[in-house]
Protein backbone atom coordinates (compact mmCIF):
# COMPACT_ATOMS: atom_id res chain seq x y z
CA UNK A 1 0.00 0.00 0.00
CA UNK A 2 1.40 3.42 -0.94
CA UNK A 3 1.66 6.35 1.45
CA UNK A 4 -1.51 8.07 2.55
CA UNK A 5 -1.30 10.43 -0.44
CA UNK A 6 -1.99 8.62 -3.72
CA UNK A 7 -1.44 9.74 -7.31
CA UNK A 8 -4.69 9.16 -9.17
CA UNK A 9 -5.65 9.68 -12.80
CA UNK A 10 -9.34 10.35 -13.37
CA UNK A 11 -10.31 9.29 -16.89
CA UNK A 12 -13.08 11.26 -18.57
CA UNK A 13 -14.86 11.99 -21.82
CA UNK A 14 -14.04 9.98 -24.91
CA UNK A 15 -16.38 9.49 -27.87
CA UNK A 16 -19.37 8.13 -25.94
CA UNK A 17 -22.78 9.76 -26.25
CA UNK A 18 -22.38 10.38 -22.51
CA UNK A 19 -18.96 12.02 -22.78
CA UNK A 20 -20.11 15.40 -21.50
CA UNK A 21 -21.74 13.83 -18.45
CA UNK A 22 -18.54 11.85 -17.88
CA UNK A 23 -16.53 15.08 -17.77
CA UNK A 24 -18.85 16.48 -15.10
CA UNK A 25 -18.49 13.28 -13.05
CA UNK A 26 -14.71 13.35 -13.49
CA UNK A 27 -14.36 16.91 -12.23
CA UNK A 28 -16.44 16.05 -9.17
CA UNK A 29 -14.33 12.94 -8.55
CA UNK A 30 -11.05 14.84 -8.93
CA UNK A 31 -12.22 17.53 -6.50
CA UNK A 32 -13.37 14.87 -4.03
CA UNK A 33 -10.06 13.01 -4.22
CA UNK A 34 -8.18 16.25 -3.62
CA UNK A 35 -10.41 16.93 -0.62
CA UNK A 36 -9.49 13.45 0.65
CA UNK A 37 -5.80 14.40 0.47
CA UNK A 38 -4.84 12.73 -2.80
CA UNK A 39 -3.32 14.12 -6.00
CA UNK A 40 -5.76 13.83 -8.90
CA UNK A 41 -5.02 14.39 -12.58
CA UNK A 42 -7.83 14.66 -15.13
CA UNK A 43 -7.10 12.81 -18.38
CA UNK A 44 -9.26 12.85 -21.49
CA UNK A 45 -9.88 9.44 -23.04
CA UNK A 46 -8.39 10.11 -26.48
CA UNK A 47 -5.80 8.34 -28.70
CA UNK A 48 -2.97 9.81 -26.61
CA UNK A 49 -4.37 8.53 -23.31
CA UNK A 50 -2.65 5.07 -23.35
CA UNK A 51 0.78 6.67 -23.77
CA UNK A 52 0.09 9.21 -21.04
CA UNK A 53 -1.10 6.48 -18.68
CA UNK A 54 2.07 4.48 -19.32
CA UNK A 55 4.28 7.51 -18.67
CA UNK A 56 2.69 8.82 -15.49
CA UNK A 57 3.70 7.55 -12.05
CA UNK A 58 0.33 6.36 -10.77
CA UNK A 59 -1.08 4.51 -7.82
CA UNK A 60 -4.48 3.93 -9.42
CA UNK A 61 -6.98 5.06 -12.07
CA UNK A 62 -10.56 6.17 -11.49
CA UNK A 63 -12.52 5.68 -14.75
CA UNK A 64 -15.22 8.35 -14.41
CA UNK A 65 -16.58 7.17 -17.75
CA UNK A 66 -20.11 6.55 -18.96
CA UNK A 67 -21.05 4.46 -21.98
CA UNK A 68 -18.70 2.55 -24.30
CA UNK A 69 -15.73 2.06 -24.28
CA UNK A 70 -15.41 3.23 -20.67
CA UNK A 71 -18.09 0.99 -19.20
CA UNK A 72 -18.11 -1.98 -21.58
CA UNK A 73 -14.72 -3.48 -20.74
CA UNK A 74 -12.64 -1.70 -23.40
CA UNK A 75 -10.88 0.72 -21.07
CA UNK A 76 -10.67 -1.96 -18.38
CA UNK A 77 -8.74 -4.18 -20.80
CA UNK A 78 -6.33 -1.34 -21.56
CA UNK A 79 -5.71 -0.74 -17.85
CA UNK A 80 -5.15 -4.46 -17.29
CA UNK A 81 -2.54 -4.51 -20.07
CA UNK A 82 -0.81 -1.49 -18.52
CA UNK A 83 -0.88 -3.17 -15.11
CA UNK A 84 -2.68 -0.24 -13.47
CA UNK A 85 -5.08 -0.73 -10.54
CA UNK A 86 -8.46 0.84 -11.24
CA UNK A 87 -11.81 1.39 -9.59
CA UNK A 88 -14.70 -0.78 -10.76
CA UNK A 89 -15.40 -4.10 -12.41
CA UNK A 90 -13.02 -5.93 -14.72
CA UNK A 91 -13.33 -6.60 -18.43
CA UNK A 92 -15.86 -9.43 -18.36
CA UNK A 93 -18.07 -7.96 -15.63
CA UNK A 94 -18.10 -4.54 -17.28
CA UNK A 95 -18.98 -5.95 -20.71
CA UNK A 96 -21.73 -8.13 -19.27
CA UNK A 97 -23.25 -5.31 -17.25
CA UNK A 98 -23.24 -2.87 -20.17
CA UNK A 99 -25.18 -5.32 -22.34
CA UNK A 100 -28.65 -5.13 -20.79
CA UNK A 101 -29.86 -8.20 -22.70
CA UNK A 102 -27.00 -10.41 -21.47
CA UNK A 103 -27.32 -9.05 -17.94
CA UNK A 104 -31.06 -9.81 -17.88
CA UNK A 105 -30.43 -13.36 -19.05
CA UNK A 106 -28.01 -13.79 -16.16
CA UNK A 107 -30.45 -12.28 -13.67
CA UNK A 108 -33.09 -14.78 -14.76
CA UNK A 109 -30.69 -17.67 -14.14
CA UNK A 110 -30.13 -16.36 -10.63
CA UNK A 111 -33.87 -16.04 -10.00
CA UNK A 112 -33.88 -12.26 -9.81
CA UNK A 113 -37.15 -10.52 -10.75
CA UNK A 114 -36.99 -8.97 -14.23
CA UNK A 115 -39.68 -7.95 -16.69
CA UNK A 116 -40.61 -9.88 -19.83
CA UNK A 117 -39.02 -8.52 -22.99
CA UNK A 118 -38.62 -8.71 -26.73
CA UNK A 119 -35.04 -8.51 -28.02
CA UNK A 120 -34.42 -7.04 -31.47
CA UNK A 121 -31.07 -7.12 -33.26
CA UNK A 122 -29.76 -4.57 -35.78
CA UNK A 123 -31.06 -5.54 -39.19
CA UNK A 124 -34.37 -6.81 -37.79
CA UNK A 125 -37.32 -5.97 -40.02
CA UNK A 126 -39.12 -2.99 -38.48
CA UNK A 127 -42.46 -4.39 -39.71
CA UNK A 128 -41.69 -7.65 -37.92
CA UNK A 129 -40.87 -5.77 -34.71
CA UNK A 130 -44.03 -3.66 -34.93
CA UNK A 131 -46.13 -6.82 -35.19
CA UNK A 132 -44.23 -8.84 -32.57
CA UNK A 133 -44.09 -6.28 -29.78
CA UNK A 134 -47.84 -5.74 -29.16
CA UNK A 135 -48.53 -9.45 -29.66
CA UNK A 136 -46.07 -10.39 -26.91
CA UNK A 137 -46.11 -7.40 -24.57
CA UNK A 138 -49.33 -5.48 -25.27
CA UNK A 139 -49.67 -1.85 -26.24
CA UNK A 140 -47.95 -0.21 -23.24
CA UNK A 141 -44.21 -0.68 -23.71
CA UNK A 142 -40.77 0.84 -23.18
CA UNK A 143 -38.18 0.71 -25.96
CA UNK A 144 -34.52 1.04 -25.00
CA UNK A 145 -31.11 0.44 -26.57
CA UNK A 146 -29.39 -2.51 -24.89
CA UNK A 147 -25.92 -0.95 -24.78
CA UNK A 148 -26.44 2.66 -23.69
CA UNK A 149 -26.85 4.43 -20.36
CA UNK A 150 -28.41 7.62 -18.97
CA UNK A 151 -31.75 6.65 -20.57
CA UNK A 152 -30.35 7.59 -23.99
CA UNK A 153 -32.62 6.46 -26.81
CA UNK A 154 -35.34 5.27 -24.41
CA UNK A 155 -38.98 5.69 -25.50
CA UNK A 156 -41.78 5.22 -23.00
CA UNK A 157 -45.33 4.42 -24.05
CA UNK A 158 -45.09 5.01 -27.80
CA UNK A 159 -48.39 4.58 -29.63
CA UNK A 160 -48.66 1.75 -32.13
CA UNK A 161 -48.03 4.27 -34.90
CA UNK A 162 -44.86 5.48 -33.14
CA UNK A 163 -43.32 2.07 -32.45
CA UNK A 164 -41.77 1.73 -35.92
CA UNK A 165 -39.97 5.12 -35.97
CA UNK A 166 -38.85 4.69 -32.36
CA UNK A 167 -37.41 1.27 -33.20
CA UNK A 168 -35.48 2.75 -36.12
CA UNK A 169 -33.93 5.33 -33.78
CA UNK A 170 -33.11 2.81 -31.05
CA UNK A 171 -31.69 0.20 -33.44
CA UNK A 172 -29.29 2.82 -34.80
CA UNK A 173 -27.55 2.48 -31.40
CA UNK A 174 -27.35 -1.34 -31.47
CA UNK A 175 -29.62 -4.12 -30.29
CA UNK A 176 -32.83 -3.13 -28.55
CA UNK A 177 -34.83 -4.42 -25.59
CA UNK A 178 -38.57 -3.78 -25.46
CA UNK A 179 -40.30 -4.30 -22.12
CA UNK A 180 -43.85 -3.83 -20.86
CA UNK A 181 -44.47 -0.47 -19.22
CA UNK A 182 -44.85 -0.95 -15.47
CA UNK A 183 -46.47 1.85 -13.49
CA UNK A 184 -44.82 2.39 -10.13
CA UNK A 185 -42.01 4.01 -8.20
CA UNK A 186 -38.60 4.55 -9.76
CA UNK A 187 -36.08 3.11 -7.30
CA UNK A 188 -32.31 2.80 -7.14
CA UNK A 189 -29.92 1.08 -4.72
CA UNK A 190 -26.16 1.58 -4.58
CA UNK A 191 -23.78 -1.22 -3.62
CA UNK A 192 -20.35 -0.77 -2.02
CA UNK A 193 -18.00 -3.75 -2.37
CA UNK A 194 -14.56 -2.91 -1.00
CA UNK A 195 -11.70 -5.36 -1.42
CA UNK A 196 -11.60 -7.85 1.44
CA UNK A 197 -15.04 -6.88 2.75
CA UNK A 198 -18.53 -8.21 2.14
CA UNK A 199 -20.62 -6.11 -0.26
CA UNK A 200 -23.32 -3.97 1.31
CA UNK A 201 -26.24 -1.96 -0.01
CA UNK A 202 -26.85 1.73 0.61
CA UNK A 203 -30.28 2.90 1.77
CA UNK A 204 -32.98 2.62 -0.90
CA UNK A 205 -33.64 5.79 -2.91
CA UNK A 206 -36.99 6.68 -4.45
CA UNK A 207 -36.73 9.04 -7.43
CA UNK A 208 -39.58 11.50 -7.79
CA UNK A 209 -40.09 13.77 -10.78
CA UNK A 210 -42.77 16.30 -11.70
CA UNK A 211 -46.21 15.03 -12.71
CA UNK A 212 -46.08 13.50 -16.16
CA UNK A 213 -42.28 13.33 -16.09
CA UNK A 214 -39.85 10.45 -15.52
CA UNK A 215 -36.15 10.07 -14.77
CA UNK A 216 -34.98 10.62 -18.34
CA UNK A 217 -31.68 12.00 -19.63
CA UNK A 218 -32.81 15.57 -18.91
CA UNK A 219 -34.17 15.04 -15.40
CA UNK A 220 -31.08 13.05 -14.39
CA UNK A 221 -28.71 15.97 -14.72
CA UNK A 222 -30.83 19.11 -14.37
CA UNK A 223 -30.58 20.58 -10.88
CA UNK A 224 -33.92 20.45 -9.08
CA UNK A 225 -35.61 18.29 -11.74
CA UNK A 226 -35.85 15.26 -9.47
CA UNK A 227 -36.23 14.58 -5.75
CA UNK A 228 -34.29 11.76 -4.10
CA UNK A 229 -36.28 10.39 -1.16
CA UNK A 230 -34.10 8.39 1.27
CA UNK A 231 -35.22 5.90 2.41
CA UNK A 232 -37.89 5.16 -0.18
CA UNK A 233 -41.49 5.45 0.98
CA UNK A 234 -41.97 1.69 0.98
CA UNK A 235 -42.51 -0.87 3.75
CA UNK A 236 -39.31 -1.92 5.49
CA UNK A 237 -39.48 -5.52 4.17
CA UNK A 238 -39.72 -4.20 0.57
CA UNK A 239 -36.72 -1.91 1.06
CA UNK A 240 -34.77 -4.81 2.57
CA UNK A 241 -35.63 -7.01 -0.42
CA UNK A 242 -34.52 -4.28 -2.84
CA UNK A 243 -31.17 -4.10 -1.04
CA UNK A 244 -30.83 -7.89 -1.17
CA UNK A 245 -31.52 -7.99 -4.91
CA UNK A 246 -29.08 -5.13 -5.59
CA UNK A 247 -26.26 -7.03 -3.86
CA UNK A 248 -27.25 -10.31 -5.54
CA UNK A 249 -27.22 -8.68 -8.99
CA UNK A 250 -23.83 -7.07 -8.27
CA UNK A 251 -22.38 -10.44 -7.30
CA UNK A 252 -24.02 -12.31 -10.21
CA UNK A 253 -22.36 -9.92 -12.65
CA UNK A 254 -18.98 -10.31 -10.96
CA UNK A 255 -18.66 -6.60 -10.21
CA UNK A 256 -16.45 -5.05 -7.56
CA UNK A 257 -16.05 -1.76 -5.68
CA UNK A 258 -19.35 -0.17 -6.67
CA UNK A 259 -22.54 -0.49 -8.66
CA UNK A 260 -26.08 0.88 -8.69
CA UNK A 261 -29.18 -1.18 -9.43
CA UNK A 262 -32.32 0.42 -10.88
CA UNK A 263 -35.83 -0.90 -10.20
CA UNK A 264 -39.51 -0.28 -10.75
CA UNK A 265 -41.71 -1.13 -7.79
CA UNK A 266 -45.40 -1.40 -8.69
CA UNK A 267 -48.28 -0.17 -6.61
CA UNK A 268 -48.69 -3.74 -5.31
CA UNK A 269 -44.97 -3.69 -4.26
CA UNK A 270 -44.07 -6.03 -7.12
CA UNK A 271 -40.33 -5.55 -7.75
CA UNK A 272 -38.71 -5.56 -11.18
CA UNK A 273 -34.95 -5.17 -11.59
CA UNK A 274 -34.32 -3.02 -14.68
CA UNK A 275 -30.53 -2.82 -14.97
CA UNK A 276 -27.26 -2.38 -13.10
CA UNK A 277 -24.73 0.42 -13.63
CA UNK A 278 -21.09 -0.60 -13.14
CA UNK A 279 -19.77 2.99 -13.01
CA UNK A 280 -22.57 5.10 -11.50
CA UNK A 281 -22.60 8.82 -12.17
CA UNK A 282 -20.75 11.14 -9.81
CA UNK A 283 -22.27 14.45 -10.91
CA UNK A 284 -23.80 16.94 -8.42
CA UNK A 285 -27.26 15.42 -9.13
CA UNK A 286 -26.18 11.76 -9.17
CA UNK A 287 -27.80 9.09 -7.03
CA UNK A 288 -24.83 6.97 -5.93
CA UNK A 289 -23.16 9.72 -3.84
CA UNK A 290 -26.55 10.46 -2.24
CA UNK A 291 -26.89 6.82 -1.21
CA UNK A 292 -23.36 6.78 0.20
CA UNK A 293 -24.05 9.93 2.20
CA UNK A 294 -27.21 8.37 3.63
CA UNK A 295 -25.04 5.41 4.69
CA UNK A 296 -22.66 7.77 6.52
CA UNK A 297 -20.00 8.18 3.83
CA UNK A 298 -19.29 11.73 2.69
CA UNK A 299 -18.08 12.06 -0.90
CA UNK A 300 -14.31 12.41 -0.21
CA UNK A 301 -14.49 9.48 2.23
CA UNK A 302 -16.31 7.35 -0.37
CA UNK A 303 -13.74 8.11 -3.07
CA UNK A 304 -10.85 7.41 -0.71
CA UNK A 305 -12.37 4.02 0.13
CA UNK A 306 -12.86 3.15 -3.56
CA UNK A 307 -9.31 4.12 -4.48
CA UNK A 308 -7.81 2.16 -1.60
CA UNK A 309 -9.92 -0.85 -2.54
CA UNK A 310 -8.52 -0.76 -6.08
CA UNK A 311 -4.95 -0.41 -4.83
CA UNK A 312 -5.34 -3.21 -2.28
CA UNK A 313 -6.65 -5.50 -5.03
CA UNK A 314 -3.55 -4.70 -7.09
Amino acid sequence: MPSSVCNIVVLMGGQSLEADVSRVSARQVAAGLEAAGHRATLLELDPKAPVRLAQLHLDAVFPALHGPPGEDGGVQGLLDILGLPYVGGGVQASALTMDKASAKALFRRFGLPVADDVLLLPGTSIDEGVQQIPAVLGDRVVIKPAGQGSALGVSRLPSREEIGPRLVDALSLGKVIVEPFIAGKEITVGVLDLHGEAPSAFPVIEIRTAAGEWYDAVNRYKAGASEHLIPAALPDPVNAELQRIAVAAHQALGLRDLSRADFIVGDDHDIRLLEVNSLPGMTPTSLYPDGARAAGLEFPQLLDALIRSAIARG
